[in-house]
C-alpha cells in the first residue's frame, strides 16, 4: 500500500512538471521563447543606431572661393566663420565641405560649409546628417534672405524655399521642406533685373559696420537653438 502511494505521488509530481504554464502548449512556449530572442536582437540593433539628440548640424550656405567670400549670398559662411573665430576653432576640409565642431554646455554643434556651391547644397547637408546620425529637427540651415530687412532674423522649423536655390536643393534632396532654417535678411535694395548682381555683390561699408553686431547676435541665436530649443530661440530672435 505504501509503495502504491509513493508511485502515485511521483506520477502526480511528474505530471505537474510537464503541464505548460497558462495552458500553453509546448510548441507555443517554444515559439514565444524564440520570438523574445528575436525581439532582443532587433532592440539591440535599434540601440546601436540611436540618434544623439544633443548633437546638431549647423549648415551655413554659400559659394566657395575668394570671389564669393564677402558677398551677401555667403552670409551662411560668414556666420559660421564668425562663430569659429570667436570660439578659436579650426576648419578641416572633408568630403563635400569644411567642418568644425563646437562643444558647449553638453551640446555638440557640427558646423558645415558645403563645397558643392549654393545650388547643390542638399548633397552635402544630407551626407553629413546621415554620417553623423543627426535627425532633421537638429539641422539648422543658415542662409540669406532678400525678403527680410538687412540684419533681421527669421528662424523657422519648416517652410518653402522662397525661391532660394540653396534651400530649393535641400528641399529636393530631403524630399520636403520640413527642416529648420535661419534666414538672415540682406534686404531687396536693388533695381529691377539686378537681383543676381546684388546677392553676388559685396557688402557696402555701411553694411559692414552693422554686420559686426549682427554676427554676434547670429552666434547667440545658433547657440540658443541647440541649448534652449527652437521655440525659445524663435521667440527671442525672430524679427530682431
Amino acid at each position: 500500500m505504501l509503495t502504491l502511494l509513493r508511485k502515485l505521488f511521483r506520477l502526480d509530481n511528474h505530471s505537474k512538471k510537464e503541464t505548460p504554464v497558462n495552458n500553453e502548449s509546448a510548441e507555443q512556449v517554444f515559439k514565444k521563447k524564440n520570438n523574445n530572442q528575436s525581439s532582443q536582437k532587433v532592440s539591440n540593433t535599434s540601440e546601436a543606431g540611436t540618434v544623439d539628440m544633443k548633437k546638431f548640424l549647423i549648415a551655413g550656405l554659400g559659394n566657395i572661393g575668394p570671389k564669393y567670400e564677402n558677398t551677401r549670398h555667403n552670409i551662411g559662411f560668414k556666420v559660421l566663420d564668425y562663430i569659429a573665430k570667436h570660439e578659436d576653432l579650426s576648419w578641416e576640409t572633408v568630403k563635400l565641405g569644411d567642418i568644425t565642431t563646437l562643444k558647449k554646455k553638453g551640446r555638440t554643434f557640427i558646423m558645415l560649409k558645403p563645397s558643392t556651391y549654393m545650388n547643390l547644397s542638399g548633397k552635402a547637408v544630407k551626407y553629413w546628417m546621415e554620417k553623423e546620425n543627426i535627425p532633421v529637427e537638429n539641422l539648422l540651415v543658415v542662409t540669406d534672405d532678400l525678403n527680410l530687412d538687412f540684419g533681421t532674423f527669421r528662424i523657422k522649423t519648416q517652410g518653402s524655399s522662397g525661391g532660394h536655390n540653396g534651400l530649393k536643393d535641400i528641399q529636393a534632396t530631403l524630399g520636403n521642406g520640413k527642416y529648420p532654417r535661419f534666414r538672415f535678411g540682406i534686404s531687396d535694395a536693388f533695381s529691377k533685373g539686378r537681383q543676381v548682381d546684388y546677392v553676388l555683390g559685396e557688402w557696402t561699408a555701411e553694411e559692414e559696420s552693422v554686420l559686426i553686431e549682427r554676427l554676434e547676435k547670429a552666434k547667440q541665436a545658433v547657440e540658443s537653438y541647440g541649448l534652449a530649443g527652437a521655440s525659445n530661440t524663435m521667440n527671442a530672435f525672430n524679427g530682431k
